[in-house]
């Protein structure tokens, strides 16, 4: 079962652009494996048990996250975003502030002037960035005040995910995008290392997705398929179900390879896996930043339903099994 790992992932800090640690974890995790591994130059781990992989699965480590961009006199942090997120679905969450020497402090996400019994219109502010502020758990009042604890402009802020398994099999957390597959991808790396003997696949764990910009520098020459493992959309006008794979046929910058498609929809119907194809109106995934780029390669996407995404997500145990039965049945049909 793969929730332990993705758990195991989801507790690790990784704000796009703060991934080190991450990256570091699951090199440590499989290095008693006999697999390669390497760190492209932008900080993607990839792990291969050969040199030359023509085929890649890549899910991304990265998640939303915040940089503080002011300090302002009352002693309070402006974010700047990092991924693209609706700020009233973090309203109230905790926070680790990260700072460059090493020291954290905690904090809440809050709309400004939060107090109801101060603000009558506390309800109908609007909830974007410019009216949102950390309140830092110390004893500060100034900026200065906060400066002497070392917090400073450009420093990471990550949101608690608070991960919960419910009895009825729903995994609740933030940033199951994309936690969720890379913790699939982990399992599989630990637990399949026969079924991946002598086959040409590569998994490749990238730190930019968020900011779309991950996954086309350091991919191998010899990679000509890739499977994106990422979110399935779940919600109005989309089929995604959090108890099945989605099958990607589009998103928002045009379809995935036609070729790649029928043959994952032919091994979900052989496998008798739970799936859904779907269109995704408003999403890009690693497999758009490579296409984008031009690469001469198939691309397909494929991922557990997942429920509010970028926001308070949900997805069902039987839809990460089904993602990883997909993932396995695809590697299983290699020559």
């Amino acid at each position: 079962m793969s929730v332990p790992y993705i758990r195991e992932l989801v507790d690790i800090p990784s704000p796009t652009g703060y991934t080190e640690q991450v990256i570091d974890h699951i090199a440590s995790r499989v290095r008693s494996q006999a697999y390669l591994c390497t760190r492209t130059y932008k900080g993607s781990l990839i792990v291969s048990g050969v040199a030359d992989p023509a085929v890649m699965v890549i899910g991304h480590i990265d998640t939303l996250g915040g940089m503080v961009s002011e300090i302002t006199a009352g002693g309070t942090l402006r974010l700047s975003q990092l991924g693209g997120y609706p700020p009233n679905s973090f309203e109230g969450e905790y926070v680790t502030v990260i700072t460059m020497n090493g020291k954290t402090f905690r904090g809440t996400f809050l709309v400004d002037n939060p107090a109801a019994h101060v603000n009558k219109d506390v309800k109908a502010a609007e909830r974007i960035m410019a009216n949102m502020h950390v309140r830092l758990d110390a004893v500060v009042h100034s900026a200065d005040e906060v400066k002497a604890l070392g917090i400073a402009v450009g420093d990471f802020v990550a949101f608690d995910p608070r991960p919960e398994l419910t009895d009825t099999g729903f995994l609740k957390s933030r940033f199951i995008d994309d936690k969720a597959c890379s913790g699939i991808m982990l399992d599989i790396l630990l637990n399949e290392s026969e079924a991946l003997k002598d086959k040409k696949i590569g998994f490749y764990f990238s730190n930019y997705e968020e900011t779309g910009n991950g996954c086309p520098a350091g991919l191998p020459d010899s990679v000509k398929d890739v499977i994106i493992a990422d979110m399935g959309v779940v919600g109005d006008g989309v089929t995604g179900d959090e108890t099945k794979v989605s099958i990607c046929a589009k998103d928002s910058a045009g379809p995935y390879d036609l070729t790649l498609r029928k043959h994952l929809e032919s091994l979900a119907r052989a496998n008798g896996i739970d799936h859904t194809v779907d269109v995704f109106p408003y999403y890009s995934s690693d497999g758009t930043a490579l296409l984008r780029a031009g690469k001469d390669i198939r691309v397909g996407l494929i991922g557990p339903g997942v429920s509010a995404s970028h926001g308070v997500e949900r997805t069902h145990t039987a839809g990460i099994a089904a993602t990883r039965a997909l993932i396995m049945a695809y590697i299983h049909s290699m020559k």
